[in-house]
């Protein structure tokens, strides 16, 4: 089958990922650079993230952040960008016509940034307060603790804004010499999809390119340390309810059995037809709110589960997720159960690339940190070929790893959590 996506490498180690979508009324355009919080130690703690805000601040053509929305929705388009651990991404969707227009701004954000003195302390402010924020919803900051808990003492279990400390004292010259170290021709994937022509979004790209070409002085992710055993984190807040998050250690992205993990993980919590929710929401009426979820690095991972629960039914939430998560290794999951997995899986996939933004997304994340690009029907194969032993296997193997819990609620004492998982 002939590939819907092309591949072309650009001048300087830049690379351009097109798919043609004849159908659709919109262009989606991703620049997407290899680098993220992971990158930083402690004393640059939340560069990226910083950086990213202050991209939108205003360039030298477009001076504030009310010009660079102002080009994109004057047309009804939308531009955003997002800071995750390894990546960071810049994007723009909007009606077809205008993806030159989409393309301009994008790289008028990433390179020609004013980064104005005093744009950089006011952003600052604002992203203090974001970290205030996340500390005063406890649903989210359980799993900035959990984090801290899976990776301890790496840049992987800081949140990706850094902390308070950090951000303080983060300068202007911090800020230039970091964002000049990642923002390379050779970190950047270009990815656009949708009512497009080669050629000339080809041609587009290349002329609009004006970043170094050169990695000198490259920065390199280090391996964060093994686990020492099971811990157990609780925060004291008088919350209504208790918020849990527990797991351990999982698999990263390159590993060949992720696709089995995605399958434990979509069986033991994701939907309403999951085991976590089936058995401790509707069977013993435990909690609200519980799930599982990965996270995938280049090197590592991990399996949570979250729950949301009435302080006096903690333990007892615990104890029945942790059976769960004993039961995926003691027996195989069923054909059934198998199945609908399998189903789930391949639907959300169809239903996230049904978007030129989607698949956008799809095709610039799988080049940048994978470096090849799966068609769905590859993917969907590899779905359709794990076995239910191959769960159980992968359930036994990443559930032997020692346990971590974060809590947050009206708790004097951790013994209850801590027998549930051994610790």
């Amino acid at each position: 089958m002939v590939s819907p996506h092309r591949v072309h490498a650009l001048p300087g180690g830049a690379r351009l990922v097109v798919e043609s979508m004849p159908e659709r009324h919109s262009t989606s355009v991703v620049l997407m650079f290899a680098g993220g919080s992971r990158l930083e130690d402690e004393r640059l703690a939340g560069v990226s993230h910083f950086i990213e805000h202050l991209y939108f601040k205003g360039t030298q053509r477009r001076p504030s952040s009310k010009e660079i929305a102002d080009a994109i929705e004057g047309v009804g388009g939308f531009i955003n960008a997002s800071t995750d651990k390894e990546l960071t991404a810049y994007w723009a969707r909007v009606p077809s016509e205008h993806m030159a227009l989409g393309l301009d701004v994008l790289f008028d954000v990433v390179t020609n940034s004013k980064l104005d003195p005093a744009d950089v302390e006011r952003e600052r402010m604002v992203i203090l307060e974001e970290l205030r924020m996340y500390q005063d919803q406890p649903q989210d900051y359980v799993q900035n603790l959990f984090e801290e808990l899976i990776w301890p003492g790496h840049a992987l279990g800081r949140d990706i804004a850094g902390t308070e400390e950090s951000v303080s004292r983060l300068t202007r010259d911090d800020i230039l010499e970091y964002a000049d170290a990642r923002y390379r021709l050779p970190n950047l994937v270009v990815g656009a999809a949708g009512s497009l022509e080669e050629t000339e979004t080809l041609g587009m790209v290349a002329t609009a390119l004006s970043l170094p070409g050169d990695l000198d002085g490259a920065l390199s992710a280090s391996p964060p340390p093994a686990l020492d055993g099971p811990r157990v984190l609780v925060r004291r807040r008088g919350t209504e309810q208790a918020h849990i998050c527990l797991g351990t250690r999982a698999l990263s992205y390159l590993h060949p059995d992720r696709y089995a993990l995605d399958l434990l993980n979509t069986v033991l919590g994701e939907g309403m037809s999951s085991r976590l929710f089936l058995n401790i929401r509707e069977r013993l009426g435990l909690a609200y709110d519980v799930h599982s979820f990965t996270q995938k690095h280049r090197d590592t991972g991990y399996l949570g589960v979250y729950i949301g629960v009435d302080p006096s039914k903690a333990a007892d939430a615990v104890n029945a997720a942790m059976a769960e998560l004993r039961a995926l290794g003691e027996s195989e999951v069923s054909p059934e159960e198998l199945t609908r997995a399998k189903e789930f899986t391949k639907g959300r996939l169809r239903l996230e690339l049904e978007t030129t933004n989607g698949v956008a997304f799809w095709l610039t994340y799988q080049e940048l940190l994978l470096g090849e690009i799966k068609s769905i029907d590859e993917e969907v194969a590899l779905v359709d070929g794990v076995t239910a032993a191959d769960v159980r296997r992968v359930a036994q193997e990443v559930l032997g790893g020692p346990m971590q819990m974060a809590v947050i609620g009206p708790f004097t004492r951790d013994s209850a959590f801590r027998l549930a998982i051994g610790a």
